[in-house]
């Protein structure tokens, strides 16, 4: 077995995984993905370092919440895509409370309310987070490729998609606790969104992963399980790229939104 640490960047495109990556089972398979994630998670960009080291100024951080709304309302849209592509009952309950967890219920907040409140928090309209027509147009191509990838692929690539949820607690872990160090128009209730999801994401990790090394039966598909985790850490990647570009680089496109001065 190939050790993760010796999987170098090389053996990882942009978009792909090398053909010489050994995925002959299941532990080969969760070491490459691990991998994936442990050097390619929107955690490493520069725009994550400056939110969390207190490095941005309110405007920042208006524009990176009003942005991320569009990719956290459209989930349970790409959630319910999901389900449609499975006629196995079991997976489609087992999914569908990801729907529920961001959607909410009758008297139940969810992750999209949870979401308004800290944008409401940090000074947004709600009507204008809402309308999204603020977002940069990078983040719109973004998220809506996402849902036309867990559409057109495979079931299974459409589930391993998700599997950036195995790294998100320790990046909403380092979030709570570098914003509400930095930040003083930040407070432990605008921050109710992340400290669900430190429970939530492990759960729906756990079944992700558990799904694509019992399916994934050949080293061809495990490969496109890895390649779709890759498309995916690409899907968050850009869309902090985007935010760099408009708000740190300062070159915000016609129409998207300009902090107040």
């Amino acid at each position: 077995m190939t050790s993760a640490n010796t999987l170098g960047d090389s053996a990882i495109s942009a978009y792909s995984i090398s053909p010489g990556v050994p995925l002959e089972n299941a532990a080969q398979l969760e070491e490459t993905l691990r991998h994936i994630g442990a050097t390619r998670y929107h955690s490493l960009h520069p725009f994550h370092k400056l939110l969390h080291g207190g490095d941005l100024n309110k405007g920042q951080v208006q524009a990176w919440a009003l942005n991320r709304y569009y990719y956290q309302s459209t989930i349970p849209i790409k959630d319910a895509v999901v389900i449609s592509r499975f006629r196995d009952r079991a997976t489609r309950v087992e999914w569908r409370h990801r729907i529920e967890d961001h959607d909410g219920d009758t008297g139940a907040e969810g992750g999209i309310e949870r979401w308004l409140k800290l944008t409401e928090g940090l000074g947004l309209d709600s009507a204008y987070v809402e309308s999204t027509e603020g977002i940069l147009p990078a983040t719109r191509f973004a998220v809506e490729a996402y849902v036309h990838f867990v559409r057109d692929k495979t079931p299974l690539e459409a589930i391993a998609s998700s599997l950036t949820e195995l790294f998100a607690p320790n990046l909403h872990e380092e979030r709570i606790s570098g914003m509400l160090k930095h930040y003083d128009f930040v407070n432990p209730d605008i921050m109710s969104y992340f400290s669900r999801r430190l429970t939530q994401a492990p759960r729906d990790a756990g079944f992700a992963l558990d799904y694509v090394k019992q399916h994934a039966a050949t080293p061809a598909e495990r490969r496109a399980v890895c390649n779709a985790l890759i498309f995916k850490t690409n899907v968050l990647w850009v869309q902090l790229d985007a935010l760099y570009h408009a708000y740190v680089d300062g070159h915000v496109p016609p129409g998207a939104f300009v902090p107040a001065k």
